[in-house]
């Protein structure tokens, strides 16, 4: 078992550079806000779209068929240009490689719609954010103290954007994980923070037998509870209404498989160590905790980790205060503070995921 990091991506932020392409890098981190909404602007008004249609089309051809001016077209496609979304010849424009994927690619989209209805105003508390170790950003989409209590309250687009976001990359893995987590026909398994129940409705389908119990703050059960019900699935679920921050609020005994995903990154690492000295009072003889997250330190690619380390801020300024994407190394040393033994670490999951597995000592 290698529980060693990718070599690859303790030295891939370590490039050398010359002088003028670290100043060229500068640059482009100063005005990479106002690149990021030239481009989603362009996305979202069709103008790439008309791009795809025709090889190359002139600012004013461009401004017949849409409800934008020439100069503000002009404007977009220019920044849009020195991103490589575009290209230009002969004063028409045509839509590059680049700008195929802000089209076409989902994984592109998400992210952009995350980052823009659910980041983008809240940043500006990050440093206030992180000098309080408080979601101060948060204020921007309403009045709770962490997302997680007002997350069932979201308004459209925002709501649709943070789902969209969570799912895209957990659903990818779950098929894979299914065979893993039930390999030894467990009976009990709880699934702490279930979140909307998607998880949960594969288990029940995958095991006709398994009992399963939802622990989760009260408003989300609820939502886990219409979905589950709607999908006919009123047996075999127990449903444990609970704030996971209160470390007072023991978690059900006797379970023979513990499931945590895309969860442990909702909070403080203090909190991590509450979770799993919880987690292993309630694991039954043999039990397994299993850990489904994305580590930075676990990427094949350099871009995967780029995404997940620039996924943190929104923890602090607008999730919780004071969690992040951690490496899977935080997590190990957090479970075998409260004696738990790491079993097992499964990379290349999904898109970007790794599962690891605990039990007790």
């Amino acid at each position: 078992m290698n529980i060693e990091p990718c070599k690859a991506m303790e030295t891939a932020f370590n490039k050398k550079l010359s002088a003028i392409d670290a100043q060229s890098v500068a640059l482009n981190l100063a005005f990479g806000p106002v690149v990021f909404q030239c481009v989603r602007i362009a996305w979202k008004s069709g103008l790439l779209a008309s791009l795809e249609q025709v090889d190359g089309l002139s600012v004013e051809e461009l401004a017949a068929g849409h409800d934008l001016s020439a100069y503000a077209i002009s404007v977009l496609l220019e920044s849009c240009l020195s991103a490589n979304v575009v290209s230009l010849k002969d004063g028409k424009y045509a839509l590059a490689k680049v700008g195929h994927f802000v089209l076409h690619d989902e994984m592109t989209q998400v992210n952009f719609n995350f980052v823009q209805d659910i980041c983008y105003r809240g940043l500006f508390e990050l440093e206030a954010s992180l000098r309080q170790e408080k979601p101060l950003g948060l204020r921007a989409l309403g009045d709770w103290p962490t997302l997680y209590h007002g997350l069932t309250q979201f308004p459209e687009p925002q709501r649709s954007s943070w789902f969209a976001f969570d799912h895209f990359y957990s659903d990818a893995a779950f098929a894979e994980i299914l065979p893993l987590v039930f390999a030894n026909r467990p009976k009990k398994l709880l699934d702490i923070g279930a979140n909307t129940g998607k998880w949960v409705q594969r288990c029940l389908v995958h095991s006709p037998e398994v009992m399963i119990t939802l622990v989760d703050l009260p408003h989300q059960l609820e939502v886990a509870r219409n979905n589950l019900e709607g999908a006919g699935f009123e047996a075999r679920v127990i449903y444990m209404p609970i704030d996971i921050l209160d470390e007072s609020q023991p978690f059900p005994e006797g379970q023979d498989v513990i499931w945590m995903s895309q969860f442990l990154s909702c909070f403080s690492l203090d909190k991590i160590h509450s979770i799993f000295r919880r987690a292993k009072a309630a694991l039954a003889p043999g039990g397994r905790i299993h850990v489904l997250d994305t580590f930075w330190d676990r990427q094949k690619y350099e871009i995967s980790a780029y995404c997940l380390i620039n996924t943190s801020p929104y923890f602090t300024a607008i999730a919780s205060g004071n969690s992040k994407m951690y490496r899977a190394q935080d997590y190990i040393h957090c479970a075998q503070q409260q004696n738990l033994a790491l079993s097992e670490i499964r990379d290349g999951l999904g898109i970007c995921h790794s599962l690891i597995t605990f039990r007790n000592v």
